[in-house]
């Protein structure tokens, strides 16, 4: 027997994808990227241009909310049938940033948005962004947010990765098989998440 085993302790592995949270100080952080860029977008009157590959736009997509991957974390820490185990964490449903775009634009009152298939692969937020630092201090300075800086809240390179190709999608069903039924809709989780960074004044 091994010195864990011995201990009586367990341990359990948990795989989220795409996460959804509040978290505008990380460098993963996809919800405050894709607002910070719609905030510029909005402050200089330009469309919000889908800035990734028409496989991300078009292709089905999955993310994990925050609140679930903690239940999920809970579940496995309490629950015998989950000791010992690897499991994937997404929020069970799926989703279109095709769909999506049409909501972050929604949300900072931008009529004009899409998918421009001229430019599609050509367009990358860690270029469209490059001197934008003065308009984001604008921004803050115009809707009494939150003092930040631009690189603490957007992070281009990440955001980038996650459009720049066909999304990878994982099953839930050894969760479920062990006992684990928690979901989440993405739309309601993608809105929850951009209007949290609103509340706490990061984004106008």
């Amino acid at each position: 027997m091994n010195i864990i085993g011995a201990l009586g302790l367990t341990w359990s592995v948990h795989r989220p994808n795409n996460i959804f949270r509040f978290s505008p100080y990380s460098l993963i952080n996809i919800i405050g990227a894709l607002c910070v860029y719609a905030a510029i977008c909005k402050k200089e009157g330009r469309p919000l241009k889908f800035p990734g590959r028409k496989a991300a736009w078009e292709c089905y997509a999955v993310a994990s909310d925050a609140n679930l991957i903690a239940e999920q974390h809970i579940w496995a820490a309490v629950d015998p049938y989950a000791k010992n185990e690897a499991f994937n964490m997404n929020n069970g449903d799926v989703f279109k940033w095709k769909h999506f775009w049409e909501v972050l634009a929604e949300q900072f009152g931008i009529e004009e948005y899409g998918f421009d298939k001229e430019e599609s692969g050509r367009l990358r937020l860690v270029e469209m962004m490059e001197g934008k630092v003065g308009v984001w201090e604008e921004i803050v300075r115009e809707n009494e947010l939150l003092p930040t800086k631009l690189e603490e809240v957007a992070v281009w390179w990440f955001a980038d990765f996650v459009l720049g190709g066909e999304a990878l999608s994982d099953s839930m069903n050894k969760s479920k098989e062990h006992g684990f039924l928690g979901f989440r809709n993405s739309k309601k989780s993608f809105i929850s998440w951009i209007k949290k960074m609103k509340a706490y004044k990061i984004v106008p």
